[in-house]
């Protein structure tokens, strides 16, 4: 999955407007115009379309944290300059404040059954024994599930 697709998914799962993203990324300290956030959600064919970087959208995410459990004191933390897929999990279950059993019930809606040794191996520090790459299926259908659970009459 690219930066952009996840970027669009998360837009429409929360219905955000242009100006919800723009604070999104405001509430990580930092100022992007309308123009890019219309570029990073265009299609990949359009010729205006633009590359969402994987520090961009870290900082989305950051973003979205703050504005789903409110803004920590003092600095903000800085955005990553390489996202993986197991980033990207962990950040959406920390701006959704989910724990395991909320995480695993999304992602039944989507029709993806893990245990919960299977998905705690997703959010553990790449060096540790039980450690697992999170692939892009399992991101794809996490992101599915939250559409079904948060905008379930579309």
């Amino acid at each position: 999955m690219t930066n952009n697709d996840i970027l669009r998914r998360i837009r429409y799962i929360f219905d955000f407007s242009d100006s919800k993203m723009i604070a999104i990324f405001g509430l990580a300290d930092h100022q992007i115009t309308r123009g890019q956030i219309s570029d990073w959600l265009k299609k990949d064919d359009d010729p205006a379309y633009q590359e969402c970087s994987d520090s961009q959208l870290a900082i989305f995410l950051n973003g979205l944290i703050n504005d789903k459990r409110g803004k920590k004191d003092g600095p903000q933390p800085e955005p990553e300059k390489y996202l993986t897929n197991n980033i990207i999990f962990i950040k959406l279950k920390i701006a959704l404040n989910l724990k395991a059993e909320d995480v695993l019930e999304i992602l039944d809606l989507s029709a993806l059954s893990l245990s919960k040794h299977e998905l705690s191996a997703f959010f553990r520090k790449p060096g540790h024994k039980h450690y697992r790459d999170c692939k892009d299926q399992v991101l794809r259908n996490f992101l599915k599930g939250m559409q079904l659970k948060y905008r379930p009459n579309l």
